[in-house]
């Protein structure tokens, strides 16, 4: 069993929105097809692969560097000992070779393209879903339950603000979602206070409302908000300061109402253990948002679950960032305490597809072997594509 191929391409995203701090019309992403010499109904067996969401393609750091080495390895080094499957600690090790220590950003993204590619490769040999074949290496029960989801989206709109949220959330309702979190920072105080009342209204609950305000804030402008979010009683308050501020971080988080929720912008297990010994992130309330697709993979986002529980944590307080199915399959295998979903918006990644199928803020991933990212149908085309490169 050997790797024969591997290519990816940078794909658009559909996304002209913003939050408090970027726009996303010119993002894009890497997908990453890895072709096996594995036969299946007269096909090899490929493995996709992407780097989340919401940095940009590494098409640079791939070609030049993570798949030369991958493709330059002993067909045998890339192998689990019983030679049944790929090793992706051994896909994670080659792909860092000659790697300093440090830089957690492009690197990060680049590398988690390609071993996620490998996992949903393995599940595909294995012809098992990957939330199966995840729960099976964590040694977890393999009894899959729904996995609760909320709709990330309160983006900004620029004519009729209020009336852009209002019909944005009334949307996600009719799909089944009962839970939000809508974007802060973008306006002024007043504006986003009336924001989270429509967001509140539509949801019936305040604790059904999250905010995110992507680290815009320095620590004075964070703590005002604090405090008119803490009376409102909603879900959490997302990443109020640049994510590597842990000081003022702690600060917000010693508040005794209102838990605070960061993460998506650490991209290492040494980012993660810096937040956990200097961010004041409480055990039981205050929320992880680490997304394996962004921080080199899920063989990393394994050793990073494990670091949180030993900090005294739960993985029940763990809600990857990514709102795609590749999460949805992580959540569901290791038993988080949820996952993201952006549905209609930043195709063709975000979003479940129609076989995954929310009913009152719950949702399942599909049986299909891998990821089922063949099921999106807005990703399916260019999955096509990218397998016919010669």
């Amino acid at each position: 069993m050997k790797i024969v191929a591997i290519h990816q391409m940078a794909v658009p995203l559909e996304a002209n929105i913003d939050n408090a701090m970027v726009n996303f019309s010119k993002h894009n992403v890497s997908l990453v097809a890895v072709v096996s010499d594995v036969r299946r109904n007269g096909k090899n067996l490929i493995g996709y692969g992407f780097n989340s969401i919401g940095r940009f393609a590494q098409s640079g750091i791939l070609q030049q560097r993570i798949i030369p080495r991958l493709l330059d390895a002993k067909p045998d080094s890339l192998l689990t000992n019983r030679a049944d499957r790929f090793c992706v600690e051994s896909v994670y090790r080659i792909a860092m070779k000659d790697e300093k220590p440090g830089g957690h950003g492009d690197r990060a993204g680049a590398v988690a393209a390609i071993e996620l590619a490998f996992w949903d490769l393995n599940a595909k040999i294995a012809d098992e879903p990957a939330w199966n074949l995840i729960a099976g290496f964590a040694d977890l029960p393999k009894d899959i339950t729904n996995v609760s989801t909320y709709a990330a989206g309160g983006y900004y709109y620029k004519e009729g603000s209020l009336k852009g949220l209002r019909d944005e959330l009334r949307g996600y309702i009719d799909h089944g979602f009962n839970q939000f979190k809508i974007k802060i920072g973008g306006a002024s105080l007043d504006e986003d206070l009336k924001r989270i009342d429509v967001a509140v209204t539509e949801s019936r609950d305040a604790n059904n409302v999250a905010v995110d305000a992507n680290g815009c804030f320095d620590k004075k402008e964070a703590n005002t908000y604090l405090k008119e979010l803490a009376a409102r009683n909603i879900r959490w308050y997302e990443e109020p300061v640049d994510p590597l501020d842990f000081e003022s971080l702690k600060a917000l988080a010693s508040n005794e109402e209102l838990p605070i929720a960061t993460g998506e912008n650490l991209f290492s297990g040494q980012d993660v253990q810096n937040l956990l010994r200097y961010g004041g992130m409480k055990p039981k309330r205050d929320v992880f948002q680490m997304d394996a697709g962004l921080g080199y993979g899920l063989s990393e986002y394994l050793r990073i679950i494990s670091m949180i529980e030993r900090y005294g944590h739960d993985r029940s307080q763990c809600f990857p960032h990514g709102g795609h199915l590749i999460n949805l399959h992580i959540a569901a295998g290791l038993g988080l305490g949820g996952c993201e979903a952006y549905p209609g918006v930043f195709k063709p990644f975000g979003g479940f597809g129609s076989s995954c199928r929310v009913e009152d803020g719950l949702v399942k991933p599909s049986d299909a072997p891998g990821f089922g990212l063949e099921q999106n149908e807005e990703l399916s085309p260019y999955l096509k594509n990218i397998s016919e490169i010669t």
